[in-house]
């Protein structure tokens, strides 16, 4: 039989599968014997390393987190060894991935390149130049309020229009597109006329004129080249997250770039790339504390988070005010909204949880606490018989 074949009958995972031929193949392990031992012996190591049946997945999974999680330091580091950006690490960032917080405080996108692009310094640093957001503000030398005329003053820099690829023109139109305004133009100088000029009027228009976006993607501020040590190749850091025009940038790689933004990763990319890169993010944050914990705790948390389709907080808005059992939900917050909306209703707490049990003092279905002892009444009533015969046949002087 083909060894492919023969492995496809066992109840070992794909990843085990390929790894156990890929090592058949290179010690050149062919006698059919000895292949059907290697295998066995492989599937027993497999099945033990499973679960045991009824174990308390949950509360394993808790403890084996919160433990290490009461170790971390509260700081925030610098960011895969790039100095010039820092990014909430250590026990803030996975308070923000279990809260699953709409935007990260530090918001970060690791850009991969594709293979033209990522081991030619210029063209990475093209990449980057088109990833990075360049509003009015940043090629203008002075942005003032004229108090004698009453309009606004933009004199843009020439120098960092050039460096950007950026013309007055563009400039004109990109304001033209988001202000209601008219705009006299005098080489790199732009005057803004109002309708109804004052000085408050003016300074509200101020802040709005500089952040017009002219160039790249939005809410990506400043983008970092790093070149890799390992690999050779030129990896984009940047600061801000916006997944979705980045992987319309000519260059990336969109099948490896990244961000640290879990809620955009659901809206770009699917609940399953939301699920990976919870336990990616979890996992990434204990490793640089120095701690480690078991790979399959982090996925019982994405699988529980993301189960409904869309990513939920493990807290009173998410999970855990969500549970079936009132007890439970009452244990973990706001008690007595809890049980006085029970109360209410008439809801029915059916106790088949942990936390309910321990409330109320009941065995909890765990472990050996999910088993139950039935007696079989036939069986019972069939042995009966048998005693009753024996009993008979010596009486009787009978020897069977």
């Amino acid at each position: 039989m083909d060894l492919e074949k023969k492995l496809e009958k066992t109840t070992l995972p794909l990843s085990l599968r390929k790894e156990l031929l890929n090592k058949l193949i290179k010690e050149n392990i062919t006698e059919e014997p000895m292949v059907d031992e290697i295998i066995s012996k492989t599937v027993e190591s497999y099945e033990k390393t499973l679960i045991e049946p009824n174990e308390a997945v949950g509360v394993v999974a808790a403890q084996s987190i919160g433990e290490p999680g009461t170790q971390m330091t509260m700081r925030t580091f610098h960011y895969a060894g790039v100095a010039e950006l820092n990014v909430t690490l250590g026990l803030p960032r996975m308070i923000e991935i279990v809260d699953a917080r709409k935007e990260p405080s530090t918001p970060t996108m690791t850009v991969y390149l594709t293979e033209e692009y990522k081991f030619d310094r210029e063209m990475a640093e093209e990449v980057a130049r088109n990833i990075e957001s360049i509003t009015v503000e940043d090629v203008a030398e002075d942005i003032s309020i004229d108090l004698v005329d009453n309009h606004i003053n933009v004199i843009l820099d020439p120098k960092k229009m050039a460096k950007r690829d950026i013309t007055v023109d563009d400039v004109v139109n990109a304001i033209k597109k988001k202000m209601k305004l008219k705009i006299e133009t005098d080489g790199n100088i732009l005057r803004l006329i109002i309708k109804t000029p004052s000085l408050k009027a003016l300074s509200k228009r101020i802040p709005k004129v500089k952040s017009i976006h002219l160039k790249g993607v939005p809410n990506i501020p400043r983008v970092i080249i790093k070149k890799d040590d390992t690999s050779g190749e030129y990896i984009l850091y940047s600061e801000g997250s916006n997944l979705k025009e980045a992987f319309e940038i000519e260059g990336v790689d969109i099948t490896k770039t990244t961000t640290n933004n879990i809620l955009e990763i659901q809206e770009v990319l699917g609940i399953e790339a939301a699920r990976n890169a919870i336990i990616n993010e979890i996992s990434n944050t204990l490793n640089q504390q120095g701690l480690t914990v078991d790979i399959r705790h982090l996925m019982i948390v994405a699988d529980i988070m993301t189960v409904d389709g869309s990513v939920k907080p493990i807290g009173r808005h998410g999970i855990s005010g969500e549970k079936a059992s009132v007890l439970a939900r009452a244990a973990f917050e706001e008690t007595v909204k809890h049980l006085y909306a029970a109360s209410q209703r008439g809801y029915v707490d059916k106790l088949n949880g942990v936390i309910e049990n321990i409330i109320v003092g009941k065995p909890l279905s765990i472990g050996t606490g999910c088993i139950d002892v039935y007696i079989d009444r036939s069986y019972e009533e069939g042995s009966e018989s048998i005693i009753n015969k024996e009993y008979e046949s010596e009486y009787n002087g009978e020897d069977e």
